[in-house]
């Protein structure tokens, strides 16, 4: 089973960037679409990102041309990086694949917080 460590996150002003990591752990990494997703106070989690193990990228409406996903599968890491970031981003940040599997468990996430 695959574990994900995500890292990057804290506070910028709108209009700011931040540049989100995910450290996977298992040896089939390689071999999954990985995503990232989000999850603010009182909402649902939801998908932000995700990208193919052939590096085929696909975004959520509210993210596109201000977001970047990717992957190195040699450091089993996936990256988002995050520009022009508005109030609406502020979540908490996680990765998992794509679709989740059955049984997979969430880390613990990254906080982003966007406030003047």
């Amino acid at each position: 089973q695959v574990q994900f460590v995500e890292s990057g996150g804290g506070l910028v002003q709108p209009g700011g960037s931040l540049r989100l990591s995910c450290a996977a752990s298992g040896s089939i990494f390689r071999v999954y679409t990985m995503a990232w997703y989000r999850q603010a106070p009182g909402k649902q989690r939801e998908l932000v990102a995700f990208i193919s193990t052939g590096g085929n990228t696909n975004y959520q409406d509210s993210v596109k041309g201000r977001f970047t996903i990717s992957r190195d599968n040699a450091k089993m890491t996936v990256y988002l990086q995050m520009n022009m970031l508005k109030p609406e981003d502020a979540a908490v940040y996680y990765c998992n694949t794509a679709p989740v599997k059955v049984g997979s468990s969430w880390g613990q996430g990254t906080q982003v917080t966007v406030s003047s």
